[in-house]
């Protein structure tokens, strides 16, 4: 079994090499990393780049720390010392994980929480430097947020007027709900946290309004693999049924903000997840307005990637599927695939949102074959022939488009259908059976595999 020794000790013993034998911080180092590895000792969990006081030999994040802690009751004569420390700690945790553990064990973070909540008078400079250096320390690290976390949050965000303060607190609650599906769970079932972060909807700043959205992106995440079921549909349709309408109608009002409008449809689809929900956006206007952008940012990909993956979230409703195509949304598709064919995120969200258009639509799939689409979906497959994801989701396309529509098969057909979907079916066998079904409703040759066969007969025999 491998010796291990503790980072106090490591650091020890680079501060004895730098004081009594004044050695650089780097000879220090080499020389300390040289000596326990000559002694047989794992270094695998210590932290071995720490910067370090060239002349005191002590990490400077343990330091800043300690300086912090002498701090706190002088913060408000002392703020500028306070603050140059908080930068020191900020600046050591975004340099890896391992450095923002080592703060939050040295009290960085329950230090900042309690400065939070007990200092009244904070100036707006020193409540943002808290904040960031409390984000810096959480980063990819949700496990210190706790429920006195989200306490201390929502107290500032109540009270909080200036648009960076408000920034900095819905920063704190996005990286507290990454990777972490209790924390989430416990954000959303405060009953203050929703009406408290809905009012920064109607606020005028785009920088608030965005980081407001992803705050709610964040809450239906589903990416807790300690959590084997999460609440992510439950989040998304409490928060679909509070704010949708809302987030819908500011499409509007920042439709000159490209940024926004894609941060706004990307958080409208996230929320979508009811059939009800996408007749909710559509009498909000949301169907008209994404067309219209789609008309008026061709050449933006941002814009018109955020529009393919609203629509094929709208789509999930049978009714609005049709009016989709009805308001005229399959030239603009044909034409946006065709433009940007060469992006490979674009196509991949521009496929998946024509496949599901002509899924078990006929009148849409027609729509959409009129356009000349079929050439475009080829050529992109063709572009992308390494891609998985665009092979599938080309399959997808052509299946669903000629599934109920046995008219445009020959058409694809003298596309290079047939060799395009043989080409992907040898490069990525795992997407087989979605290759196959394509071929197969193309009413080309393929062999499909029999999933299950009665090796022998079963004889009953009734007593």
């Amino acid at each position: 079994m491998a010796k291990v020794i503790t980072q106090e000790t490591f650091d020890e013993v680079v501060k004895e090499n730098i004081v009594e034998f004044s050695m650089s911080v780097e000879e220090a180092r080499e020389e300390t990393i040289k000596q326990f590895e000559a002694q047989g000792i794992n270094l695998g969990n210590i932290i071995k780049d720490l910067n370090v006081n060239p002349e005191t030999g002590i990490p400077l994040m343990n330091e800043s720390v300690d300086a912090l802690k002498l701090l706190e009751k002088s913060i408000n004569t002392e703020h500028e010392k306070f603050g140059q420390h908080l930068d020191v700690v900020a600046e050591e945790c975004k340099l890896s994980v391992p450095h923002r553990v080592l703060a939050a064990k040295l009290g960085a973070y329950d230090l900042i929480v309690n400065v939070l909540e007990t200092k009244e008078e904070l100036s707006v400079d020193v409540l943002i430097q808290l904040v960031n250096t409390a984000n810096a320390i959480i980063n990819k690290q949700p496990d210190v947020f706790n429920i006195n976390s989200l306490t201390v949050a929502l107290k500032h965000l109540k009270s909080a007027s200036d648009s960076k303060v408000i920034c900095a607190l819905l920063r704190w609650l996005q990286k507290a709900c990454i990777l972490h599906e209790m924390n989430r769970q416990m954000i959303m079932e405060d009953n203050l946290t929703i009406p408290t972060v809905k009012t920064f909807l109607a606020r005028p700043e785009p920088d608030v309004v965005r980081n407001t959205c992803t705050l709610f992106r964040y809450l239906v995440l589903d990416d807790d693999i300690r959590v084997e079921f999460g609440k992510a549909h439950e989040h998304a349709r409490q928060l679909a049924a509070e704010s949708l309408t809302e987030i819908t109608q500011l499409l509007t009002k920042f439709k000159s903000d490209q940024d926004t409008v894609g941060d706004l449809m990307l958080t409208i689809a996230s929320l979508t997840v009811r059939n009800e929900f996408c007749q909710t956006v559509e009498e909000a206007g949301g169907l008209k307005f994404i067309l219209d952008a789609m008309v008026e940012y061709p050449d933006s990909v941002k814009i018109i990637r955020e529009a393919c993956k609203l629509l094929k979230a709208l789509a999930g409703n049978d009714t609005v599927k049709l009016h989709i195509v009805q308001c005229g949304a399959a030239p603009l598709l044909e034409s946006a695939l065709n433009r940007h064919k060469d992006n490979e995120p674009f196509a991949r969200h521009a496929l998946a949102c024509i496949s599901t258009l002509a899924l078990r639509e006929p009148s849409n799939s027609s729509a959409l074959f009129e356009t000349g689409i079929s050439e475009t979906i080829i050529q992109t497959m063709k572009i992308h022939s390494s891609s998985k994801i665009i092979q599938r989701n080309g399959s997808w396309a052509v299946r669903n488009m000629v599934s109920r529509s046995r008219d445009q098969c020959d058409t694809f057909i003298a596309q290079g259908a047939e060799d395009v979907l043989n080409q992907a079916l040898k490069d990525h066998p795992s997407i087989a059976h979605d290759v196959k079904s394509a071929l197969r409703d193309l009413g080309c040759k393929v062999h499909l595999n029999e999933e299950w066969k009665a090796q022998s007969e079963i004889q009953i025999k009734n007593d």
